[in-house]
């Protein structure tokens, strides 16, 4: 595992040699904090709280992740440097491991420079602060499981584009499960211990408890599971 350290390394900070890293920063920021005032009614709901904020990152980390991840494997793949990676002495789990945690780092910095935010209710009222806390786990939790499709799915082609697409539907898939609509709508076709076993699968099911200051372990836990099982696949399309 000694190999892991400078492949992230490289890929971490790689991410700031580039404009389009500083162009992710700001339009991440603007938007979750844009929907938080105009739509979510930050203001209005005259609560010290964070949830008018947390609320839409579901829907943010749709479009935004698979814009972040879908350079991660198949722009290797275009410009002929993963048989240059591969020449390294690492394994093809130690290069997915190192590539998917340094994406996941600079996730992690785009939530928490939303800090702002956190004073902003601080300053306007007395909020709970343990709400919050698990607000931003379960958000970075989340964001790396998004990642985790999106890193598989940049592995199974060289094209960014077709990489964003396929990411963008799947985590598309994952999302709806847990929209009431949607599970109506499947209710008409399956019987309902099938739709909720389905609505299990969700982003939203289970980060929906986060932002109410619950961290139940089996939310924890799916969000790493399936983290951990679309590495291994990721894994597993590479090799082959």
């Amino acid at each position: 595992m000694s190999q892991i350290t400078p492949v992230f390394k490289r890929e971490f900070f790689g991410y700031f040699r580039s404009p389009v890293a500083y162009v992710f920063l700001v339009v991440f920021l603007m938007a979750s904090v844009g929907l938080a005032f105009f739509i979510g009614g930050f203001f209005k709901a005259n609560l010290a709280t964070l949830e008018s904020f947390f609320v839409f990152h579901p829907w943010l980390f749709l479009f935004l992740i698979p814009a972040a991840g879908m350079r991660l494997w198949s722009e290797e793949k275009r410009t002929g440097t993963i048989e240059l990676l591969f020449t390294l002495p690492i394994t093809t789990l130690e290069a997915v491991l190192a590539k998917f945690f340094a994406a996941w780092a600079f996730l992690t910095v785009a939530i928490l420079l939303s800090f702002p935010m956190v004073i902003t209710v601080g300053y306007l009222g007395n909020p709970d602060w343990g709400v919050i806390a698990s607000s931003y786990l379960g958000s970075i939790l989340m964001a790396g499981s998004y990642l985790g499709v999106c890193s598989l799915t940049s592995a199974l082609t060289r094209n960014q584009v077709i990489s964003f697409v396929l990411s963008v539907l799947a985590c598309l898939v994952l999302l709806f499960l847990g929209w009431s609509v949607f599970n109506g709508v499947l209710s008409a076709v399956l019987p309902v211990w099938a739709v909720d076993l389905l609505a299990n699968f969700s982003f939203a099911t289970h980060f929906n408890a986060f932002t109410k200051g619950i961290i139940d372990p089996k939310d924890v836990v799916f969000f790493l599971s399936l983290t951990g099982f679309t590495l291994f696949l990721n894994v597993v399309a590479l090799e082959r």
